[in-house]
């Protein structure tokens, strides 16, 4: 097979060959794409373009490629959102047509570190809830959350009959939480949380670090969420000024 007689550059053209392989399931997820001389000779390109192609691969997300070992198919996320949308774990999940739920590891009432204090400053905190859930879609794990909120927000005895904090808050003392300032860092291996969550060594994970505030401004709630790189996407709109 060769793909030359299209007038685009023969990169972008492996790129495409590439993810409707993908599409039509000739390369299926988490399984090894043939090697650079099988498919160089398959679509009748250099190595040096297949390479190029592979590059961009994987820094869409498509691909991920091991030293050593070759080229792997990405699972497809089941859900991607523009992060300028707040919205709550279980509202992701079921938007993409999962059932939601949520499995508690903790739940403690414990003084606030110094750290907590500047969080939510100049809150006056003396006692904080912290609750570590590990976050399910269609009963798999995807998502381990840990959660702060000064004690009092929500009823720690009614956690576990309540999968969305921000439901529960709202129901409890009115509180509605209006926007959040966000933090994202990927993470690399873990020792508990890939455990948690069932991961392959080889996935990262995406950390969303988030403080989250009422239409006053004041802060309510602090998340730290592990979402499941293979499981979520997010992307930013950014317009020009």
């Amino acid at each position: 097979m060769s793909i030359k007689m299209d007038a685009r550059q023969l990169y972008l053209q492996v790129i495409d060959e590439i993810k409707r392989g993908i599409e039509i399931g000739k390369y299926k997820e988490k399984e090894k794409l043939p090697s650079e001389f099988q498919l160089s000779k398959h679509l009748g390109v250099s190595r040096a373009t297949l390479r190029e192609a592979l590059r961009i691969l994987e820094e869409d997300n498509v691909v991920t490629r091991r030293h050593g070992v070759g080229t792997f198919v990405n699972p497809k996320p089941i859900f991607s959102s523009g992060i300028e949308q707040l919205n709550s774990v279980t509202y992701m999940i079921e938007q993409s047509g999962r059932k939601a739920g949520s499995q508690y590891l903790t739940t403690e009432l414990l003084e606030p570190t110094e750290d907590d204090r500047e969080r939510f400053a100049p809150k006056d905190i003396q006692k904080l809830a912290k609750i570590e859930r590990i976050r399910t879609a269609d009963k798999k794990p995807v998502v381990f959350c840990i959660d702060k909120i000064p004690a009092g927000l929500v009823p720690i005895d009614e956690l576990h009959k309540n999968d969305s904090l921000f439901k529960l808050m709202e129901a409890y003392t009115g509180t509605y939480i209006s926007y959040a300032v966000t933090y994202i860092e990927p993470i690399g291996y873990h020792d508990r949380i890939y455990e948690i969550l069932n991961c392959d060594p080889e996935e990262s994970l995406l950390l969303l670090k988030q403080m989250h505030y009422t239409e006053e401004d004041e802060p309510v709630l602090y998340s730290a969420n592990y979402f499941r790189s293979d499981v979520f996407s997010f992307h930013v709109l950014r317009k020009r000024l």
